[in-house]
């Protein structure tokens, strides 16, 4: 990214996360979701194509779950979101598109609604999925 472009992509950064209001703290003085919010936005930084989290929303309170939910749908519509999860109702209120992987394989497919149709539920396709 050349150095004309830095302030602009830093400020645009800080307002699609939610910073602004926290911006000259210390990371040590920020809460969990904040300092969730800083790290999805060195993420995003570079404007990669992909973005891979693993479990974004582990020990966070309700309220910053959801903004965190809403931050990386929010991301989702311009770039590839991949996250990892074992709390499968994080996948229900935020993915468009689920892949259960077991030992490696890719055992199962689709939105969370064909899942559900098909299954009954997202717990009970992982169930029958990776038995």
């Amino acid at each position: 990214m050349g150095k004309d472009k830095i302030k602009e992509r830093i400020d645009k950064v800080i307002f699609l996360c939610g910073l602004a209001q926290v911006v000259y703290q210390s990371i040590d003085e920020l809460s969990k979701g904040y300092r969730q919010r800083v790290g999805l936005a060195q993420a995003i930084m570079h404007e990669p194509d992909i973005l891979i989290l693993d479990e974004p929303t582990t020990g966070l309170d309700p309220n910053q779950i959801v903004e965190i939910r809403d931050l990386i749908k929010k991301i989702g519509q311009e770039k590839t979101v991949i996250f990892s999860t074992h709390i499968l109702s994080e996948v229900s209120a935020t993915c468009s598109r689920v892949i259960i992987i077991n030992r490696g394989k890719i055992v199962e497919q689709g939105s969370p609604a064909e899942l559900e149709k098909q299954y009954g539920s997202l717990e009970q396709a992982f169930r029958e999925v990776t038995k």
